[in-house]
């Protein structure tokens, strides 16, 4: 099979929108948070040439996450520094340094009004500044959701009366100001796995090599989104 070339025609690479008719749906799980479905479709152009696949699929409402960036005086200088939330997850019972992050369960909210009200809700920080960090799905073979990660920056603390409570998992879930270099080498070491903190991070690396001209706005469009038939 001849190889596609992906800058044939002198395009940008790009993710291509293409999703297959479904001929059959069902629902198999209701869940709290996510359903799983079971789907059939065909992967071919539409001729029937193509056989009946069957998929099952965990069907996600999206989330977003904030990468809060500081820049903290020390006694070598300035440092800048990422905030993490250290929350337990119970699926692979590991206590997990994390960005902080949330469903998009709010309707209405936009994602930079969720990014706010779960950076609020789960490390009492707010931000004067915003930034579309990076995009992605965390498990696009088996699942819709889709995740933004955003830039906070010019970070201040919440005041303590108006503090949110927090309960179940996160009512535990110390906060730290890390180094970026040092939360860097902890994922490029194998010490750090949570797929919003690593992407964020590496995302963010790359963004301050570039002199940050490449980030995008806060209301940059959003990857194609299942829920809502994009």
């Amino acid at each position: 099979m001849a190889e596609i070339d992906p800058r044939a025609g002198r395009a940008p690479l790009r993710d291509l929108s293409a999703p297959r008719a479904v001929t059959k749906a069902k629902t198999v799980f209701e869940g709290a948070v996510w359903d799983v479905a079971r789907e059939s479709f065909r992967v071919d152009a539409g001729d029937g040439s193509a056989p009946v696949l069957k998929r099952e699929l965990l069907v996600h409402p999206g989330a977003v996450a904030v990468l809060a960036l500081r820049t903290a005086m020390t006694g070598a200088g300035p440092q800048e520094q990422v905030a993490l939330v250290r929350q337990y997850r119970h699926p692979v019972g590991m206590e997990l340094w994390e960005i902080p992050a949330g469903l998009r369960d709010v309707d209405g909210e936009d994602l930079q009004q969720t990014a706010a009200r779960e950076l609020h809700e789960e490390a009492d920080l707010t931000a004067g500044d915003w930034h579309t960090l990076v995009d992605f799905y965390t498990s696009p073979g088996g699942s819709t959701e889709a995740i933004r990660v955003f830039l906070a920056r010019q970070v201040r603390e919440v005041p303590a009366q108006e503090r949110f409570t927090r309960t179940d998992e996160e009512a535990v879930m110390p906060l730290v100001w890390v180094p970026v270099d040092e939360v860097l080498s902890a994922i490029l070491d194998g010490r750090v796995h949570n797929p919003s903190t690593v992407v964020a991070v590496l995302a963010l690396q790359a963004h301050r090599a570039q002199g940050w001209r490449r980030l995008r706005p806060a209301d940059a469009p959003f990857v194609p989104d299942r829920r809502a038939g994009a």
